[in-house]
């Protein structure tokens, strides 16, 4: 586990407080103004009278059922969203925007009551299929849009609608190009039919009932995080010395053009974990551990990168760990253990 002892003076003195009482809001914080962002999306696609309620919550979300969309408390600060980069991966304006447009198609779904329709459960599926948190996706699969990195539309009816709605409300996605020839082009129309056919009309539930609100969450900022590695579990053990020796060949001793294998892989960590994500569909936590598992052994190995042939070497580590992110999917373990 991270220690907390190393962020900044301003951030510690905010760890031991409960986040109810960190007097967090939607209002006047730099998250607003993307909110009022996706309001214009809105606008200009003619759902003027849909107008889902935002509100600051513990984690991106659209609780069944409900027209409402919480996003992580964190984006409200800029302190917290310094802890939250260091001790996960901050989502930055790209990003953020994807997950509401994404929720924005749940709460969509909700409020007009799509869901309950028999062509909405012809073309997605039934909504109350169970949800698997551990789900199998067919790569490359062109019954599907792709959005949030991985497969996810693949994983229930729900996210495939919301997925779908995304991108056909995504600026200059140019959707009707990009999916010329796809199964998934019905999916397509069908939400742009219905929200032709939706603009004028008031939703079906116009209010909804949001999930744990950040005045209701009395956990301390520390106690949140600890919480949460803790669910994401610690570091996954893997027989990589042979591998990464192979990677980062460069001799201690030679230090002229060279530098430390951590410290390339701690600055591309981000950009590495999306890729990885994006194609393998393998979860963001899982890949966030392999990730800093590689990196943590590296550095123990005390292994050294030529300056001059980084961009080799990032595109191997990134085949790398693709290669064992596909493994995972195949054998539910990313690669060999000791005694085999």
């Amino acid at each position: 586990m991270r220690a907390f002892e190393k962020a900044p003076p301003d951030v510690q003195e905010i760890l031991s407080k409960p986040i109810k009482d960190l007097g967090l809001k939607l209002e006047g914080s730099p998250i607003e103004r993307l909110v009022q962002q996706l309001y214009r999306e809105l606008d200009r696609k003619g759902l003027t009278r849909f107008r889902p309620l935002c509100y600051l919550s513990d984690e991106w979300g659209c609780p069944s059922g409900e027209p409402v969309i919480g996003i992580p408390f964190y984006l409200a600060d800029p302190k917290l969203a310094r802890l939250e980069k260091e001790m996960n991966d901050l989502e930055d304006r790209r990003e953020i925007m994807m997950y509401l447009r994404h929720e924005a198609g749940h709460a969509f779904n909700y409020a007009y009551a799509l869901y309950k329709t028999p062509e909405w459960r012809d073309l997605f599926g039934p909504f109350r299929r169970p949800y698997r948190d551990q789900y199998r996706p067919v790569p490359f699969s062109r019954r599907f849009v792709r959005h949030i990195a991985g497969w996810y539309a693949q994983k229930h009816p729900d996210e495939d609608f919301a997925e779908t709605f995304a991108v056909w409300l995504t600026p200059r996605s140019q959707w009707r190009k990009r999916y010329r020839g796809w199964a998934a082009m019905a999916k397509l129309r069908y939400v742009d039919r219905m929200a032709r056919r939706l603009r004028a009309a008031e939703p079906v539930r116009p209010q909804g009932h949001t999930d744990i609100t950040v005045e209701e969450m009395e956990t301390t900022v520390e106690d949140f995080y600890k919480k949460a590695l803790e669910e994401q579990g610690q570091s996954v053990a893997l027989a990589l010395d042979t591998d990464l020796v192979d990677i980062f060949p460069v001799s201690r001793r030679k230090k002229k053009g060279a530098r430390s294998a951590a410290d390339l892989l701690k600055e591309n960590r981000k950009a590495l974990i999306d890729k990885v994500t994006y194609w393998t569909g393998v979860q963001r936590p899982l890949v966030l551990r392999l990730v800093e598992s590689i990196e943590r052994r590296v550095s123990e190995l005390g292994l050294r990168t030529e300056v001059r042939k980084e961009a080799d070497t990032l595109t191997e580590v990134a085949t790398y760990t693709t290669a064992l992110a596909m493994n995972y999917l195949a054998r539910g373990k990313f690669g060999r253990e000791e005694r085999e």
